[in-house]
C-alpha cells in the first residue's frame, strides 16, 4: 500500500487532511511548494512516485487573474502526473462554480454550474479537467466540495480576517455581510476527516460530494460564540454593500471579496445529504467546539 501525499500540505485543509490520514493509521506526507510545482507535471511525478492517493489542497492567493491561469494548470498538471503514477485523486474543490445567483434553498451537488464569478468559471474549469480525466479513464478520482470554512489555521476565513483578527486586540469584528441571511459552515479538521473518508471509498471515485456543515446560522449566531469564548461583548460591524463597492475601486482584495458578495445576501444554504447518506456515522464538529479550538489556535500560537 502506497502513501497518502497532501498537496498543499502546509495550509489549513491539507494540514487537517494529514491530521486525519494519520488518525487512520496511515502513512501521509505533506508535500508543500519546496517539494514541488502544482504546476509542473514532471515534478508532481517525482514526488508522486509511491503515493498511494493525493488530494488537491492547493490554495492560491484570491485573485481572479492568478486563479484563472493557475487552478486549471494545476489540474492539468496533476491529471498528467497522475496518469503516469497511478495515483488516485482526492480533490477539494469550493462552491464558487455554482450559478446564477441566487442559489436554491438549499443547493446539492446537482445545481446548475453558471457561475456569476471569474473565481467561480476558474474553478469550474478546474475540476471539469479532473473529473473529465475520470471519465475518460486516464485517472480515478472523486471531489470533496467544501462551504466557507472556519477552524485552526484557517487565515483566509470569513471569521477571521478582520473579525478574530480584531477581536484578539480587542477591536469590534467586521464582516463584509449582512445581519439577516442564514449561511452553512464547515469546520476544517470536519474536512480533513471527510477528504479521507472519501479517499478510502472505492465507489466515491467517479463522483461529487458535498462535505459536512453545520446546521445554517446568521453571523450575529457565530459573533455571540466567538464572544463567549474570549469573554468579550464586542459589536459586530457590517459593511454596507456600497462601502464595499466604493472601496473595491482602488482596494483590489476588497474588489475580489465584492465579487463574491452574492454568496451573502440571501440565505446561503449547502446540502451535504448525498456525503450523510454514505457516510452515517459521520459526526460534524459542533460550532460551539469549532470556535472554541479556532480561538485557541489562533490565541495561542498552537
Amino acid at each position: 500500500m502506497g502513501y497518502h501525499a497532501v498537496l498543499g500540505g502546509g495550509g489549513a485543509i491539507g494540514r487537517a487532511t494529514l491530521k486525519a490520514i494519520e488518525a487512520k493509521g496511515l502513512n501521509g506526507r505533506a508535500l508543500t511548494r519546496a517539494d514541488a510545482d502544482a504546476m509542473d507535471p514532471e515534478a508532481l511525478v517525482r514526488v508522486l512516485d509511491g503515493a498511494e492517493v493525493v488530494y488537491d489542497c492547493v490554495g492560491l492567493p484570491y485573485n481572479s487573474d492568478l486563479w484563472t491561469t493557475g487552478f486549471p494548470a494545476i489540474s492539468k498538471a496533476l491529471v498528467t502526473a497522475c496518469e503516469k503514477t497511478g495515483t488516485k485523486i482526492v480533490y477539494f474543490d469550493n462552491v464558487y462554480l455554482y450559478g446564477p445567483a441566487p442559489l436554491p434553498v438549499p443547493f446539492a451537488e446537482t445545481t446548475s454550474r453558471i457561475p456569476p464569478s471569474r473565481k467561480g468559471r476558474a474553478r469550474k474549469t478546474a475540476v471539469e479537467i479532473v473529473t473529465q480525466a475520470h471519465q475518460a479513464g486516464r485517472v480515478r478520482a472523486t471531489v470533496g466540495r467544501a462551504a466557507d470554512f472556519y477552524g485552526p489555521g484557517a487565515v483566509n476565513s470569513p471569521f477571521y480576517i478582520r473579525f478574530l483578527e480584531n477581536m484578539l486586540k480587542g477591536k469590534s469584528p467586521q464582516v463584509a455581510m449582512p445581519k439577516g441571511p442564514v449561511h452553512t459552515y464547515a469546520y476544517t479538521d470536519d474536512m480533513g476527516r471527510a477528504l479521507v473518508d472519501l479517499a478510502l471509498f472505492d465507489a466515491a471515485y467517479g463522483e461529487e460530494f458535498h462535505l459536512p456543515v453545520g446546521p445554517a446560522v446568521k453571523v450575529s449566531d457565530m459573533a455571540a460564540l466567538f464572544n463567549r469564548e474570549l469573554g468579550t461583548s464586542l459589536k459586530t460591524t457590517h459593511i454596507p454593500d456600497i462601502v464595499l463597492r466604493g472601496l473595491s475601486l482602488f482596494k483590489p482584495l476588497i474588489r475580489e471579496i465584492q465579487e463574491m458578495s452574492y454568496q451573502y445576501k440571501t440565505d446561503y444554504i449547502m446540502s451535504d445529504a448525498k456525503f450523510r447518506q454514505r457516510f452515517p456515522e459521520f459526526t460534524s464538529t459542533s460550532y460551539e467546539d469549532g470556535v472554541a479550538a479556532m480561538v485557541d489556535h489562533f490565541r495561542t500560537g498552537n
